[in-house]
Order: structure tokens, then C-alpha cells, then sequence
């Protein structure tokens, strides 16, 4: 006989083979199923399973970086809603994005959740009352969803977005990557969604499963369909495990080709960009070319060992370079802030807040 998880995944593989529905699945859970079966005081409560996984994951908003060139990066793994909790933790993410020069929002696996969520995310990349979905289930009047008008942490429209993606983004996350795009309000970078539109309701089975089934559909308000069975193309399409440097460069690149910008803002960017190119298009100089940089520059040496070049400045110890362009210019491990540039004459070393090179002869 089947264990129940087995028994769960057979199930699920006939209801997706005959219905083609991604929403249509059971899972073998004992503490969803007994979540699912304990009484609600208002229809908008969350149950203590979703409630205690939202908790625990920081409702989604599971990583929150600054990269070179003031880029913000968010991660978004699911799309938790608690009432009066997770609108508090996106305050907080949408102030720390509304920062940067540019946005990149990470939904690389993320697998859905509430709709309440996405549309308090995108309201804030658009004007208030904007019409984005409406619902149909049955014979129930259709329910339309706009964006909101009041928004704790302000706007966030003007500032580049990118948004990453790939099979496993699913329901609610295309959701949102559907609003990018059809809103215009980014690009997405990556590879094409799951295909996962319908809404669904869990039903408790006893003993300890407990069954999705589709009830209704979205209609988005400019496509006038959805995502269900052909998931979004990406407008960029790359690798995923690629996604984020190429949203990266072209966050740099976007950002360097504002007119009017100031010469450090130009310096910070182009910095920055130089790294993210060397890591998408890794830079190959023959051994012979690079045995022959090695030397004594002032106080400090450029030796050559283990088939790579280091540099020791002063009394500090050996870093590894490692080469950013062919032309000669070396990035210096534990150093994001540093580099080197060897020309056979010279070593320059240049710093990221000081646009002129510090210059030491061979000799």
C-alpha cells in the first residue's frame, strides 16, 4: 500500500495530467490539515500554519542587499499575507528600496501565495486606483482589484526595475511578474514561469491531506487574459542561475546613460559595471603575459605563484588578482574597494572613492 505522501503525489500527477491545471493537487500534511480545519473569527484571518510560515520566513521578504552603483536587491520567496502584519515588513523593504538608484526584485523560485500581497507590492511602482485584475469564479459578480491609494513608505515610480525569474515562479509571483510586464514598469530577466494563473481553495480531506481546487480566474485589465498554461516570457531571457549579474549590468549600463550625471555618480557606476562584465565574461590572460607583470613596484611586490599573480602592499599580507579586463586592469581579493592595474612599467593602484591612481615605477 501507498504511504500517504506517495498516495498524494499520485493523486496530484492525475488531477495535473487530466486537468492541466497547476492549482489542482493534494498535499499529505497533518499540521496544514489541521490549521485548514480549525475555526476562523473572520473569513480575512489567516490560519496558524500560513500564519507561523510567514512569521518565520519575514512574510517573503527573505534578503534585502545594496550593490555596486547603489543597486537595491530584494528577494521575494513567497507572497505571505497576514492581515495588519506583512503590510508593517514591506514598509520597511519599500523604504530601504525607494534608496537605491535602481531596483532589482528576486522571484526566482517563488511558488505564490496572496494576491493582497502583490497588490500591495506593485501599488507601490504605480499610481493609485490603477485597475490590475478582476476575478471571475462562477456564477459570483466578478471582484475587481486596483492598486491602493495610500502607501506608508511613499512611491517608488522614476527608478529602473528588473525583476528575475524562472520555471519555478509560480501563481502569485507570476502575478507580479505579469504586472511588470504588462504594465511596462520593468523588464523581466530570466527564464519563462510555471503557467499557474487559476485560483484556488484548500479543501481539509481527512486524515492529514488536504486538496487544492481551482474556483475562478483573473483576468488582467490590459491583456484581458492571464498566464494560465503558457507562463510569462522573460524580456531578457538568460540562464536563471544568470539572471541577477545580467540584471545588474543592465541596471549599470541604464543608470550610465543618464544624461546630466555627475562625474563621481559616472566613477561609482562605471566601477561597479566593470565588475559585473568581468563575472558575466570572465577575463583569460595566457600565463607567459601574466608571469611577466610580476616585480617590485616601491613597496610593494606583484609575484607570480600557483599559476596566478599576488600582491603584497607593504607589510600586509599577499592578496590574490584576479584579471577584470586583457588590457591589464586586476581585481584584488578581500578588496572590493581596490584595484591594480599592471602595465609591464607600472603599478597603479586605484581606489573607488579617488578618480586619480596611486603610481608605482618597476624598479
Amino acid at each position: 500500500m501507498d504511504s500517504p505522501a506517495a498516495f498524494a503525489e499520485r493523486v496530484t500527477a492525475d488531477l495535473v495530467d487530466a486537468s492541466k491545471d497547476r492549482h489542482m493537487y493534494l498535499v499529505n500534511d497533518a499540521a496544514r490539515y489541521t490549521a485548514a480545519e480549525a475555526p476562523r473569527v473572520r473569513a480575512t484571518d489567516t490560519d496558524a500554519y500560513w500564519h507561523q510560515l510567514a512569521l518565520r520566513e519575514h512574510h517573503g521578504l527573505t534578503d534585502l542587499r545594496v550593490l555596486p552603483g547603489n543597486v537595491r536587491y530584494l528577494r521575494v520567496t513567497g507572497f505571505h499575507w497576514v492581515q495588519d502584519e506583512t503590510g508593517t515588513a514591506y514598509d520597511d523593504a519599500l523604504r530601504f528600496l525607494k534608496d537605491g538608484d535602481a531596483i532589482i526584485i528576486d522571484l526566482r523560485d517563488n511558488g505564490g501565495g496572496s494576491h493582497a500581497a502583490v497588490r500591495y507590492l506593485v501599488s507601490h511602482f504605480l499610481d493609485g486606483d490603477v485597475p490590475l485584475l478582476t476575478f471571475l469564479s462562477g456564477s459570483k459578480p466578478p471582484e475587481q482589484s486596483r492598486t491602493l491609494e495610500h502607501l506608508p513608505a511613499g512611491r517608488l515610480m522614476g527608478k529602473p526595475l528588473y525583476v528575475l525569474i524562472n520555471p519555478r515562479v509560480a501563481s502569485a509571483g507570476e502575478e507580479f511578474a505579469y504586472h511588470v510586464q504588462q504594465l511596462k514598469l520593468g523588464e523581466l530577466i530570466g527564464a519563462r514561469t510555471a503557467g499557474a494563473a487559476n485560483n484556488n481553495s484548500l479543501v481539509p480531506v481527512a486524515p492529514c491531506f488536504v486538496l487544492s481546487v481551482s474556483h475562478g480566474r483573473p483576468v488582467h485589465a490590459v491583456s484581458q487574459t492571464n498566464w494560465e498554461g503558457v507562463g510569462i516570457a522573460p524580456d531578457v531571457e538568460t540562464p536563471p542561475e544568470q539572471a541577477l549579474e545580467v540584471a545588474k549590468s543592465r541596471a549599470l549600463k541604464k543608470l550610465l546613460a543618464t544624461p546630466g550625471l555627475a562625474p563621481e555618480q559616472r566613477f561609482e557606476y562605471a566601477w561597479a559595471q566593470t565588475t559585473v562584465e568581468a563575472g558575466l565574461h570572465p577575463v583569460s590572460i595566457a600565463p607567459q603575459a601574466l608571469k611577466a607583470l610580476a616585480g617590485r613596484f616601491g613597496p610593494n611586490e606583484v609575484s607570480w605563484k600557483d599559476g596566478v599573480l599576488w600582491l603584497r602592499r607593504g607589510s600586509r599580507a599577499p592578496a590574490r588578482l584576479t584579471p577584470l579586463t586583457p588590457e591589464g586592469l586586476f581585481a584584488v581579493d578581500g578588496y572590493e574597494v581596490l584595484r591594480a592595474r599592471l602595465t609591464g612599467k607600472a603599478l597603479e593602484l586605484l581606489w573607488s572613492d579617488t578618480p586619480e591612481p596611486t603610481v608605482f615605477a618597476r624598479g
